[in-house]
């Protein structure tokens, strides 16, 4: 009896030594593949701010935690499954629907840098604060976030899936189940913290210390400079993100010119300045990235605009019948 009790608890101890180790890996494995995908978070929490600018102070957790719960959504529902199911089926499925979120990416950006210069039709709606707006247009920019959201967890998940993509499926599955939580929950975290960072500035100027209030005041007066940094970021990341996408797709697909153009452009830069070697390299590949993207975001405008316009005229014509 004693003898049968013990080689239980040794079985018990072994199974919760392979648990472990288990678990180890896992977050080991969702680690690595978080980190492959640093590019596009930090290109996410640029991008998500400008979606919560102009809302009542009062509002903008409340909104944050709308748009962070619609990327939990987009990831564990639709994104994760899909990509598990066709990686493990239909590979060579990822990629061009991969490149459909980057076209999208690419026109998104290419859309607001032409309202920049005063081009294409500008949202009148736009040059009033959501506030004033009523509830309707926050939800039609919490909308907007999440399907902006959806490209870019698309494309966290994809490069996540490419980094543990020797392992089994339900390890697969577990390790980007884990990166899925602990990306959204990362890129929320700062963005909460950076549109709220005026409140906290409010609250140290009113302090005794006339230091803190200094502090205070300055973080007061820079964050709606840093708001707009990132705003004009997180167009550019649009870019850059879309664009690279396009490029290493092209490649993938079998078209190899474009991506061999920036990989020698690449390896030439580097050479200039070997102690910063990477960067300027990692620069470069982001420069061409992002004129990639313009120049595809600027066709796909072209070409949604044309079709909009024959729509209309087709409805013009059915309306004069």
């Amino acid at each position: 009896m004693a003898a049968g009790l013990a080689a239980l608890l040794d079985d018990i101890a072994a199974i919760a030594r392979v648990a472990a180790a288990s678990v180890d890996d896992v977050a080991a494995a969702a680690g690595r593949a978080s980190a492959k995908a640093a590019g596009v978070v930090v290109d996410d929490a640029a991008v998500t701010p400008r979606y919560v600018t102009g809302f009542d102070p009062k509002r903008e957790l409340p909104i944050i935690r709308k748009i962070a719960i619609g990327s939990i959504r987009n990831k564990l529902l639709f994104i994760l499954p899909a990509i598990l199911l066709l990686s493990q089926f239909l590979p060579w499925v990822v990629t061009p629907l991969l490149m459909l979120g980057g076209a999208y990416l690419c026109y998104e950006g290419a859309h607001k840098v032409l309202e920049w210069f005063g081009v294409g039709h500008h949202d009148a709606e736009a040059e009033t604060p959501v506030v004033e707006q009523g509830p309707e247009q926050e939800n039609k920019m919490v909308k907007g976030a999440i399907r902006t959201d959806f490209i870019l967890s698309a494309e966290i998940m994809v490069i996540a899936l490419r980094e543990v993509a020797a392992e089994s499926f339900v390890s697969r599955a577990v390790i980007l189940f884990v990166v899925a939580i602990g990306i959204t929950a990362l890129v929320y975290g700062v963005v909460a913290l950076i549109v709220k960072m005026d409140d906290v500035g409010l609250h140290l100027a009113g302090r005794e210390s006339e230091t803190t209030q200094r502090l205070g005041r300055g973080l007061v007066k820079g964050m709606p400079v840093v708001l707009t940094v990132l705003s004009t970021v997180g167009v550019v990341a649009m870019l850059w993100v879309g664009g690279h996408i396009m490029l290493v797709g092209v490649d993938e697909l079998g078209f190899h010119p474009i991506y061999d153009f920036v990989h020698h452009a690449e390896e030439l830069v580097a050479g200039w300045l070997p102690a910063v070697g990477g960067a300027l390299a990692w620069l470069t590949n982001t420069l061409f990235s992002a004129i990639l993207g313009l120049a595809i975001g600027l066709v796909v405008v072209g070409v949604v605009t044309l079709v909009q316009r024959v729509r209309r005229g087709d409805d013009a014509a059915v309306g004069a019948h």
